[in-house]
């Protein structure tokens, strides 16, 4: 297991930002994760599990104890089941699957980050969530100080939302496991409006599965969504608001505000979200609010491309992201009476 201290941690991340670690290790296999999670709990050292960064801002100040780096590797298909380690590049694996013709994740492809991560976040978009397909998560217990085996409705997903991400200091994911569709090279029905008017088709209808992943690649790479280490757009961290669920008084009052704000006439992105809830867009929120694409000044800014991208462009701090994200809060719960939450973890920052 490789140690460094005093270990930058910047590069470990998509925004490229924070401060770096009194210690640094870097684990290959499940057994040295565990070694090193047990080290960290037993000596009472604050630990810090990074996995592809992609959904991480850390504090300019670093990280007071150990960081853990997972660098697992492990893709095991047997018929329509797929096994993925933590560690796994996600976009990587999705095309793998894709190329085996198996239906599922394909509309999942482009997203940033480690396998590890999606049961956490309950990754989604473009009308698929892993929370879907998989079907147990093999974690390490820090309570129980063991390596368990949870089930799809032992994991408590929801939108952006899972048991890992309400306990947060409890697991640390060691592999994942997918229930995948043989569907003939073709892909799950569609479900996202956007993705069948790219592709010429009806929502429902089912693609070939390669042209609906190079669809979605296309898709999130005009949106500033596709890493690209030359462009700024992408040193973000994805959308770094979640779309905010309303109950029905709460949405009564936001279309208030939205006629009085932008006229009668407006219609304000509205998706059931379930038990009398709506879900809407954050995306059309910040930008009704002023917060325009490009938006800002400084070094970090709205990206060019999409307004629920917030990007550093190359010489920021976590404190000037920080600065522009609580502005866009403030504006947006000013104009619509809406508090945003970010989708990002934070360590050792807060909005």
């Amino acid at each position: 297991m490789q140690e460094l201290h005093d270990a930058p941690l910047a590069p470990l991340t998509t925004f490229r930002l924070g401060g770096p670690a009194d210690r640094l290790l870097t684990a290959t296999t499940d057994a040295e994760v565990v070694e090193a999670v047990r080290e960290a709990d037993g000596s009472g050292t604050p630990l810090l599990v990074i996995g592809g960064g992609s959904n991480l801002v850390i504090g300019d100040k670093g990280f007071d104890g150990t960081a853990l780096r997972i660098a697992t590797e492990g893709f095991e298909l047997s018929g329509t089941t797929l096994e993925l380690a933590a560690g796994e590049v996600w976009t990587d694996a999705v095309a793998r699957t894709v190329e085996s013709g198996l239906a599922g994740i394909e509309c999942l492809a482009g997203i940033p980050g480690s396998a590890g991560a999606t049961p956490i976040q309950n990754v989604g978009a473009y009308g698929q969530e892993v929370s879907s397909v998989i079907t147990e998560v093999v974690a390490y217990d820090r309570h129980a100080r063991e390596t368990v085996t949870l089930s799809n409705e032992e994991c408590a997903f929801s939108y952006r939302h899972s048991r890992f991400k309400a306990e947060p200091d409890r697991f640390v994911v060691l592999r994942v496991r997918f229930a995948l569709e043989d569907a003939g090279g073709r892909s799950a029905p569609l479900r996202y409006p956007e993705t069948a008017r790219a592709m010429g088709v009806e929502q429902g209808d089912r693609v070939p599965a390669e042209a609906a992943r190079e669809t979605v690649l296309r898709l999130r790479a005009g949106k500033g969504m596709v890493l690209d280490p030359e462009d700024h757009d992408t040193w973000s961290a994805g959308s770094f608001f979640t779309n905010p669920i309303l109950d029905e008084a709460a949405h009564a009052a936001f279309l208030a505000r939205a006629r009085e704000r932008l006229g009668e006439d407006v219609t304000p992105p509205a998706f059931p979200a379930g038990d009398g809830l709506v879900k809407t867009s954050a995306a059309w929120l910040i930008d009704k609010a002023g917060f325009t694409k490009g938006y800002g000044t400084g070094p970090a800014r709205i990206s060019t491309k999409h307004t629920l991208a917030l990007t550093n462009r190359g010489h920021a701090t976590t404190e000037d992201l920080l600065a522009l994200a609580r502005e866009v809060v403030a504006g947006v719960h000013s104009a619509f009476g809406i508090t945003l939450v970010n989708e990002p973890v934070t360590v050792g920052v807060s909005l």
